[in-house]
């Protein structure tokens, strides 16, 4: 009897959600020993593509560092004004906090009032030095105490600390992962899994006494998952939310 793989807008995945879909499948087929449907050939041309989608997801990875780093290198950058912002509004009060208005302009400008503007090492070797000019003073500490400054002091110390740790992450991983065409990767593999579809119904038919429907039906759960997470996507795109910031599709 024949069987019928459902199809899936293999497109619409993003490179992330496409290796896993495809790991998915061989995962699947593992449990059914292709060369007992034999589809030994068709399966060992897909699969053949693992090491090339372990190079797209690595190389994804690195994507998601990329983009980390971009928005604490903006959040360290807000901070800093921000500081500076309160620092000047404390200065047109009539409060009598002008002596640590005195002391915390000095200290902002000491380390230049375009700190953050410079290139990622350059923006977090000033954040250091400006962090231990404050840890090593005294008057500088008071001050920040005193305008309730603190709180983002910290907080800025964190970003940049964490900046640090992930940028060197990013570093390190890239070092080791080889910049794959994943479009040229997902086209060539796209080929081999439409072939495996294609020959695992058309060979339902020539051995019907072997059981594809079972790994058809599990098969087709799948993408069905897949199917319904991409049209809330696009449901979702279409009400004008921004869906690209989304975590990714997960389908266990």
């Amino acid at each position: 009897m024949k069987v019928t793989i459902f199809r899936l807008k293999l497109t619409h995945l993003r490179n992330n959600e496409y290796c896993m879909f495809v790991s998915q499948i061989v995962a699947i087929f593992l449990k059914y020993q292709p060369e007992v449907l034999h589809l030994k050939k068709a399966f060992e041309r897909l699969t053949a593509f693992m090491p090339d989608l372990a190079n797209i997801k690595a190389q994804e990875l690195g994507n998601a560092i990329s983009n980390q780093l971009a928005d604490l290198n903006t959040e360290r950058k807000t901070l800093i004004k921000g500081i500076a912002e309160q620092v000047k509004t404390f200065g047109r009060l009539s409060l009598s906090v002008a002596p640590h208005v005195e002391v915390l302009t000095r200290f902002l400008n000491k380390h230049g009032k375009d700190i953050g503007e410079s290139n990622y090492n350059d923006n977090t070797d000033k954040f250091n030095k400006l962090l231990a000019d404050y840890d090593a003073s005294a008057d500088v500490k008071a001050a920040v105490a005193a305008l309730n400054l603190t709180i983002l002091i910290e907080h800025l110390r964190d970003i940049n600390t964490l900046f640090a740790t992930l940028y060197l992450q990013r570093t390190h991983e890239d070092s080791a992962v080889e910049t794959v065409d994943a479009t040229a990767i997902r086209a060539e593999t796209d080929k081999a899994l439409t072939a495996f579809f294609d020959t695992f119904e058309i060979f339902s038919t020539e051995y019907d006494t072997l059981d594809y429907q079972t790994p058809a039906n599990e098969l087709n759960e799948l993408i069905t998952n897949y199917k319904t997470q991409l049209k809330a996507r696009t449901t979702r795109r279409n009400a004008g939310k921004e869906v690209h910031t989304e975590a990714p599709i997960t389908v266990a």
